[in-house]
């Protein structure tokens, strides 16, 4: 397990119980990772589906919400609001030292 794994697993577990993150997403976390590292606690809706579009991209390259976030009608935005801020609680709780 590297670095970005543990990262991703936290925020994994920082998810609400409604959030259903996709099969085989392993990768998809590894990215949330890197926006974890990268952004903290500013990152935002329109990061996280950046992320979910760049892994998106290598598994169903025709999704039609491969487009950009403002695109997006507010009920398919809305799906990446608990990513963002599982990644936020995850950023503050590496900040405070509780992991």
């Amino acid at each position: 397990m590297t670095y970005l794994d543990a990262l991703a697993s936290l925020i994994r577990s920082c998810l609400p119980a409604h959030a259903a993150p996709p099969a085989d997403c392993d990768d998809l976390f590894r990215i949330y990772a890197v926006l974890l590292r990268a952004k903290g606690e500013q990152v935002t809706d329109e990061d996280v589906h950046d992320a979910w579009s760049a892994w998106m991209q290598s598994i169903d390259s025709g999704h039609k919400a491969l487009v950009p976030y403002h695109d997006l009608d507010a009920a398919i935005q809305a799906f990446d609001a608990p990513y963002a801020e599982a990644i936020r609680t995850a950023a503050r709780r590496v900040s405070q030292g509780l992991i």
